[in-house]
């Protein structure tokens, strides 16, 4: 597995448990999503897997390497988190200068063909020059994406990619993460947008993982999605079988 988690606990500095003996196993080139209601530790879990944060009891490890102080910091490059905010990630005057300081704080090599290959790969080659703050917000979440490709991942980790999206931008940013030769977790509430990506998902709800299957499977049953308070669209029904 490339990504373990081994009976994984977490506690909030306030006493509130956020993860409760979560173990669970990704395999390399998978897609995830992972779901549940507000507050059931799904982005406390995706912190986990970069270093951000780590468990009190349990272990976390990353393509065979348990995540310590020793390793974390070849962990961060193996594993490209993307949060949901843009603008937490893009801080730069320029878009080069943001996709290219992930690459040079590594002293990796060739960072320009870093920079235009991950450029290339979210389709905004030739934004370069730009201001971030002049893009759409859709072109921001598409760079953030970048700043991470950049250092070549085998891993991504995406909290809510589809959120204030608007439809456009939304099925430019599917096409883009279709296309990317990564293992990928995401974290979103949007339903949908987890069937089009994502074979499996993963519900966690009171910090423990309540389902762990297909995602279409999980989405054509009605009872599943109302006891974790998952809701598809408004009239959209799925056939378990169909896809």
């Amino acid at each position: 597995m490339v990504i373990s988690l081994d009976h994984v606990v977490y506690v909030y500095p306030d006493g509130t448990p956020a993860l409760r003996d979560v173990s669970l196993g990704i395999a390399a080139g998978e897609r995830v999503a992972l779901l549940g209601p507000n507050g059931a530790g799904k982005t406390t879990l995706a912190l986990h897997l970069n270093g951000v944060l780590r468990p009190q009891e349990g272990q976390v490890r990353v393509a065979g390497r348990l995540v310590t102080d020793d390793t974390v910091r070849e962990t961060r490059r193996q594993v490209g988190l993307v949060f949901q905010d843009p603008d937490d990630q893009l801080f730069m005057p320029t878009v080069r200068q943001d996709v290219a300081f992930g690459p040079e704080n590594y002293r990796l090599d060739d960072v320009p063909g870093r920079v235009e290959r991950a450029l290339a790969a979210v389709g905004m080659q030739g934004a370069g020059d730009r201001a971030p703050h002049h893009l759409s917000f859709g072109q921001r979440r598409r760079v953030a994406i970048a700043t991470v490709l950049s250092m070549d991942p085998g891993i991504l980790v995406l909290d809510e990619p589809s959120s204030n999206l608007d439809p456009a931008s939304r099925r430019e940013l599917a096409e883009v993460l279709t296309g990317l030769d990564v293992t990928m977790l995401m974290v979103t509430h949007d339903l949908l947008f987890a069937l089009q990506l994502c074979p499996r998902s993963v519900v966690l709800a009171e910090g423990r993982i309540q389902y762990d299957g297909p995602t279409r499977e999980l989405l054509a049953d009605a009872g599943l999605l109302a006891r974790f308070r998952l809701e598809l669209p408004y009239g959209v029904v799925l056939d378990p079988t169909d896809g």
